[in-house]
């Protein structure tokens, strides 16, 4: 699903991280944690290719980093879901067209977009609030949108960089138990979190980047996806 081999990144001549192997199964739920400044947020844009590594090599549903072109970068893109801290909502648009607009550009017709849109927001409680703007909706809400918009293209990994960030500990709850149950269903998940207090009361396998090294902390087995193989 997800390999990174010896992968090395640096920024203004200091390595963030430094020869890093990662490997996530189909299914599996793994929290990323470490520092502020510690790498998190560059291993995930390395994830959805926003960043190349220097060294090594990136291999994610089923493109390679070495060797993907800039046609190809959307393709994957459709096979990955994230979720942003600061949820990234376009302002101007519905909850309903603010999910639908990853849909709207790859020719699905405006029946599948409806049942596609509908479903998901069925997945994340938030049916009866598709025609409201973003600031109607409170923090917890929009990320439930952010969710939603994620998972409208079926992807088989969600990458979630500190989705609880900015909420209060019941909205966060909340977006765990969504992911959770997300999860339990097959979609592979990597979060990247500061948030401690949920890392236990949700176990999973924990990796932790430090001084650009990532280190396994707990495998946490069994916490994979009944579907995974």
């Amino acid at each position: 699903m997800i390999e990174l081999r010896n992968v090395s990144v640096s920024f203004d001549d200091q390595r963030v991280l430094d020869g890093v192997t990662f490997s996530l199964k189909r299914g599996e739920f793994v929290y990323l944690v470490g520092q502020t400044g510690a790498g998190k947020s560059s291993l995930m844009r390395l994830l959805y290719m926003d960043l190349m590594p220097e060294n090594g090599d990136v291999r994610i549903a089923g493109y390679e980093s070495r060797s993907i072109t800039n046609r190809q970068i959307p393709h994957l893109r459709r096979r990955i879901g994230v979720v942003f801290q600061d949820f990234r909502l376009l302002e101007d648009r519905s909850v309903y067209d603010n999910i639908a607009f990853a849909l709207y550009v790859t020719n699905t017709s405006r029946s599948d977009i409806k049942k596609k849109v509908l479903h998901a927001l069925a997945d994340v409680g938030l049916s009866h609030k598709r025609n409201h703007m973003p600031h109607e909706l409170s923090g917890g809400e929009q990320q439930r949108v952010v969710i939603a918009r994620a998972l409208i293209n079926e992807p088989v990994v969600l990458l979630a960089d500190e989705p609880t960030g900015n909420l209060d500990p019941t909205s966060s709850a909340e977006i765990m138990d969504i992911l959770t149950k997300i999860n339990m269903r097959g979609t592979a998940i990597v979060m990247a979190t500061h948030n401690y207090e949920l890392v236990k009361r949700y176990p999973a396998r924990i990796v932790q980047l430090k001084d650009g090294k990532l280190i396994e902390v707990d495998k946490a087995p069994g916490r994979v996806a009944r579907s995974s193989p």
